[in-house]
């Protein structure tokens, strides 16, 4: 199977994660355009989950496996819920890449709107967003040296590291193009890093911010509440208010215009929206909510910046190559720039 050699993952997993028994199978459940995650499953019909980088195209400083286990291995005790972690293999001999190993979690990852209205009523959707908000503040309100994450990353300046990090990786993106013979210009995403540069607010505390926190990020059990927080490679000490703007982002109110072929699940009836949502963290939270459309233009630049790399991936034939490839990085390409374009809209509005 692309992505594991079953004998070595097999044989760490029975001599490091037991009770494991041969023979083990594995099914990818997640993957292509960041960290592949697989089921696991003995011969005893035990269930892990195991997550490593993708097989190819991996930029500098992503997909950090001992980051992510580290992370949830410090919050097994806290007010978040997250997966058991259960062992952290950095050999790339096992398996070609570092990877991690977590308990199976039973519950619900919620996407379309058609999913949402078959798994819960109107009162526990609304529950649901209101949970995914509660867990977020939860998150927040820990502290980060208490339960061991101190050292993530500095809690100064995380508006000035991410506009850094970002920029950086969109444009090692761009040379990645050049040097494949598939650049076309996006200078929109480098006009709003500029204006995300001049506008930025100051930094209310510093919390340990899970960097890609929404509804789909999250499992959920029958009853609505968040069953496990879920991917947190993108998790450092920063600005809280960042991890709303990103929430908020991917979070459609009903009536508005769905992307990508399908209705998101947040536009089925009971779903909170966006408003509802800040208000709630405003009132558990008692942050200044003023700047919070900074956040999201925030929030949508940095998507751009990251979609540049999976329009790479497809402008080079990485994800597919074909007419079906050609038109998934039109796509993506076009995406890149709606999203610098959304994050310009909103910086005009402060």
């Amino acid at each position: 199977m692309d992505g594991i050699d079953e004998s070595k993952v097999t044989e760490w997993l029975v001599e490091n994660t037991p009770p494991v028994e041969a023979p083990v199978t594995f099914e990818l459940i997640a993957g292509g355009r960041s960290n592949l995650t697989f089921l696991v499953t003995d011969a005893t019909g035990r269930k892990l989950v195991l997550r490593r980088p993708p097989v190819s195209h991996v930029l500098a400083s992503a997909h950090d496996m001992g980051r992510e286990h580290k992370i949830i291995a410090a919050l097994k005790d806290s007010p978040v819920p997250v997966p058991v972690a259960l062992g952290f293999c950095e050999d790339v001999e096992v398996n070609g890449a570092p990877f991690y190993v977590m308990g199976f979690v039973e519950g619900h990852i919620v996407r379309g709107r058609e999913q949402a209205e078959e798994l819960f009523d109107e009162e526990t959707r609304r529950g649901a967003g209101n949970d995914l908000v509660d867990v977020m503040v939860a998150l927040h309100s820990l502290d980060p040296d208490a339960v061991g994450l101190g050292d993530l990353g500095k809690k100064e300046d995380y508006l000035g590291r991410q506009l850094k990090r970002w920029h950086g990786q969109f444009q090692g993106s761009q040379d990645q193009e050049r040097e494949a013979g598939v650049f076309r210009p996006a200078e929109i995403v480098d006009e709003v890093h500029d204006l995300l540069v001049a506008r930025k607010p100051e930094q209310q505390g510093a919390v340990i911010a899970h960097g890609d926190y929404r509804l789909d990020n999250c499992m959920f059990g029958d009853d609505g509440k968040v069953a496990a927080v879920l991917d947190w490679e993108l998790c450092t000490l920063g600005d809280p208010l960042a991890d709303i703007g990103t929430m908020l982002i991917y979070w459609t109110d009903r009536g508005e215009v769905p992307r990508m072929g399908i209705a998101p699940a947040t536009t089925a009836d009971g779903f909170p929206t966006r408003a509802d949502l800040a208000a709630r963290y405003a009132e558990k939270s008692s942050l200044d909510l003023s700047s919070l459309p900074y956040y999201m233009a925030f929030g949508h630049w940095r998507l751009a910046c990251i979609m540049e790399g999976v329009f790479v991936r497809y402008a080079t034939g990485a994800m597919g190559g074909g007419d079906e490839g050609k038109a998934a990085a039109v796509g993506m390409g076009g995406e890149v720039v709606r999203r610098a374009q959304l994050a310009k809209d909103l910086l005009a509005s402060l």
